[in-house]
């Protein structure tokens, strides 16, 4: 009797749990009979219009960003502003405006601008600590443009490398060697170094060195020096030429011509005359001697 009793509970306690299921399934499908899809719209479209207002602000903001960098290049280049510094400005312009554009759509989304910059502020300083070789690059930019040792097609020669400045950047400085080659300098270094600016001036002076042996004419070997300078296509007319004894070498008399040229001629200048004084002295038997030994038998 006792156990038909155990199992009559048992029985009942399982058709009342049949019973909770199939309740919260008709629940379930109550809810989804009801669900009305009109409810979830007015959110949607807030939404989406909150999404659509924030590529307006961007797309508008980069559109005024353009053109408030062409509008100071313009005035820059009207004014004759050094085009390195205007190419360094227009950099901050750049990044000040896409700060703005980020604080118009913070501003949209109700997020406080001023407890943004006190975090920035606070993580500035930690960033700072952890680039500080960056920051003293930054700082040796601002030198480069303020002192202004050269500018943007100068020619430089430094430690770090040569060759034709191609940008002046917020970190990096970078050169275009006459292989084509493009090297970055940092400007914290470059700003610390020794530089010398190839094209600070829009004239150079050429200085070819030749050597003569001790048993050929002297005055004969100038006079022929003389007149290569005085005919040269790339002299500047109405420059002065100078020939001269450098040095009385250990096997040669030493021999220096300079004229002056342009800039930009330099190197093409300075292979012509080389070639040019190897032929004429060849051809007028002045002898160029050269390192040899010369061993005596007995």
């Amino acid at each position: 009797m006792l156990l038909f009793t155990s199992n009559t509970d048992s029985i009942t306690e399982q058709v009342d749990a049949l019973k909770d299921v199939a309740d919260a399934a008709e629940n379930v499908g109550d809810t989804l009979i009801h669900f009305n899809i009109q409810d979830y719209i007015p959110a949607a479209l807030n939404l989406g219009l909150k999404i659509l207002v924030i590529l307006l602000i961007w797309f508008i903001g980069k559109k005024l960003t353009a053109f408030v960098i062409r509008f100071f290049e313009k005035s820059a280049e009207r004014h004759g502003l050094d085009l390195s510094v205007s190419s360094f400005v227009s950099i901050l312009i750049k990044w000040a405006m896409y700060f703005l554009i980020a604080c118009t759509i913070l501003n949209y989304l109700n997020i406080g601008t001023t407890s943004l910059v006190a975090v920035l502020g606070s993580a500035g300083l930690a960033i700072g600590l952890a680039l500080q070789g960056s920051l003293t690059n930054f700082a040796g930019s601002v030198i480069l443009l303020v002192m202004k040792p050269f500018g943007i097609g100068d020619y430089i020669v430094s430690p770090q490398g040569e060759g034709t400045v191609k940008l002046i950047g917020l970190i990096y400085t970078t050169l275009t060697t006459v292989d084509n080659k493009e090297i970055h300098i940092p400007n914290g270094s470059l700003a610390n170094s020794n530089i010398t600016n190839v094209s600070a001036n829009p004239t150079r002076v050429v200085m070819v060195k030749v050597g003569i042996s001790y048993d050929s004419d002297l005055k004969k070997a100038k006079n022929l020096l003389s007149k290569l300078l005085e005919t040269c296509e790339y002299r500047i007319a109405d420059t002065d030429i100078k020939v001269f004894v450098s040095d009385l070498g250990a096997s040669s008399v030493d021999l220096e011509g300079r004229c002056t040229v342009a800039a930009e001629d330099y190197w093409t200048a300075t292979w012509f005359l080389r070639e040019e004084i190897k032929l004429i002295y060849d051809r007028e038997g002045i002898e160029i001697p050269f390192a040899q030994v010369d061993v005596h038998m007995k």
